[in-house]
């Protein structure tokens, strides 16, 4: 979809519709909204005294305008009470409003900019959340779907603004707002694919595209490089698979000599659970599971095609986990990179296995701060439900800096403690650890495990099982993958950049 930014008066705007606003417990509008409303004869005004129109978050009313002016149709949306009314509100409507035309079967469309009028928001935030919101929301995976014949799909959306002074921030806006909702459509677009069409090998070839679409270095190695570094968690997760297993290395470099920021990502391409194999129910939901490796390479390429002067590292081991003849079974001991010893006591609980050895090499490059991402427990679920991903931190100061960054997203989080009494659910008495401590505080006995691996580097691990994947639309989350938490890391990369510009 294009969006781009114009200069004008939107009442005088030729589109297929155009889009105005109101808050709620306005009775007359002003603003562009009073301009239309003028034009048209007073008719917006007529419907908000008769209660037709009321301004409630997520309203959309559409009017005919009868040759009142170029545009046929008049769409008033509602942005609720001005007091709840955010930057993340501004993406909410605009994911709502892109479904909302695409109902309607509306191509090309104008709007003012929501918020950077009355509400007073700044106008760069605001263009960057329409972009964001309306990428995001119009959404779909339809790769091996034929669409409805039927369908209508907006095509374009002009944001038109009275005071050209606000021009120029409004097109960084969109552009900075276009590169996020690309990069998080980018990370749906893997997660929900097949896994037959997306393994190891195939997750690597997605990478190196991003790499060459945006001038990243990339690395992909394979099983003996693998056995050369050690990698005994990646290596024995992988060898009950036919597939081989890949380790992608990403860089982007944009502080010549500081130490990097690395972004680890689980990619788990299939899991069944291996010899301790999950229920068949939902099981093909498991081709989700390489979702926060997807979020890291994803989130590399939006970072490349922003710049921000901080050098930033993608880490993903990929692998399937399977059963057969081969696979490890419960009881085994794996050999990580760091030369500690796992005892295999679940092999479901195979992802914080190939993290060991991608955080290792985390540390190994050199890494300021570690953020690994990962669909890695089902008891986050329990505790959070789909509404927040699970934080756990070895450093209080930069897991602050990455719920600054989850706030500007929109994407929330919660911490989870970290303390030592629960080293004790992980103790093996045959070697340093084993890889589940049973169904207690699951999701913050698999980070103490993964603690073990970062050493002193300040670290945040984010499991994101519950906020992967939704079964319905809602604001910018999409039925499917949610892309979850590539925004994050984006912004985790730009305040990094920021916060590095004023020492």
């Amino acid at each position: 979809m294009q969006i781009k930014v114009q200069t004008g008066d939107i009442s005088a705007f030729k589109a297929d519709a155009v889009v105005v606003n109101l808050f709620e417990g306005v009775a007359s509008p002003g603003g562009g909204t009073g301009a239309v409303d003028e034009a048209m004869g007073g008719a917006i005004g007529d419907l908000i005294a008769a209660g037709d129109i009321r301004g409630k978050f997520g309203e959309f009313t559409l009017i005919h305008t009868l040759g009142r002016l170029p545009s046929p149709r008049v769409i008033v949306a509602g942005l609720g009470k001005p007091a709840e009314f955010t930057i993340d509100k501004v993406r909410t409507l605009s994911a709502d409003l892109g479904r909302y035309l695409r109902r309607q079967r509306l191509r090309n469309t104008a709007i003012i900019a929501h918020g950077a009028g009355l509400a007073g928001l700044p106008a760069e935030e605001c263009a960057a959340a329409i972009a964001e919101g309306t990428l995001l929301g119009l959404y779909r995976f339809l790769r091996h779907k034929k669409p409805p014949e039927d369908e209508v799909e907006p095509e374009s959306l002009t944001i038109v603004e009275f005071d050209g002074a606000k021009l120029a921030a409004l097109e960084r806006g969109v552009e900075r707002g276009r590169v996020l909702a690309e990069a998080t459509n980018a990370c749906r677009d893997m997660a929900n694919e097949p896994a037959n069409y997306l393994t190891p090998e195939q997750m690597a070839a997605r990478a190196e595209a991003i790499a060459a679409e945006t001038g990243l270095e990339c690395e992909v190695h394979g099983p003996d490089w693998l056995r050369e570094k050690g990698m005994g968690g990646v290596l024995g997760v992988a060898q009950g698979s036919v597939q081989e297993p890949r380790f992608i290395v990403l860089r982007y470099e944009g502080a010549a000599g500081a130490r990097p920021v690395a972004l680890v990502g689980k990619g788990i391409t299939f899991d069944t659970g291996g010899i301790s194999i999950k229920p068949a129910s939902g099981m093909e939901e498991m081709k989700g599971d390489m979702s926060g490796g997807a979020a890291v390479i994803a989130a590399m390429g939006a970072i490349a095609r922003l710049r921000p002067r901080v050098n930033v590292i993608g880490i993903v081991p990929a692998t399937e986990n399977m059963p057969s003849g081969s696979a490890i079974k419960p009881g085994d001991v794996l050999r990580t990179m760091a030369g500690k010893t796992i005892e295999v006591v679940n092999t479901d609980a195979e992802g914080r296995l190939i993290l060991a050895d991608g955080l290792a090499y985390a540390r190994q490059q050199g890494a300021a701060a570690i953020v690994d991402v990962a669909t890695l427990t089902g008891a986050i679920s329990t505790a959070l439900g789909n509404v927040a991903m699970g934080a756990m931190t070895n450093d209080a100061g930069l897991l602050e800096r990455v719920k600054r960054a989850a706030a500007a997203a929109g994407e929330r989080l919660w911490e989870l403690p970290m303390w030592d009494d629960y080293k004790d659910f992980i103790r093996s008495d045959f070697a340093d650890m084993k890889n589940s401590g049973g169904r207690l505080a699951g999701s913050i006995t698999a980070a103490m495990l993964l603690r073990e691996f970062v050493e002193d580097t300040p670290w945040v691990h984010l499991d994101i099982a519950g906020v992967d994947n939704y079964d319905r639309d809602k604001g910018v989350i999409v039925k499917g993958a949610s892309g979850i938490p590539v925004r994050t890391l984006v912004h985790l990369a730009l305040q990094s950049a920021e916060t590095a510009a004023t020492k």
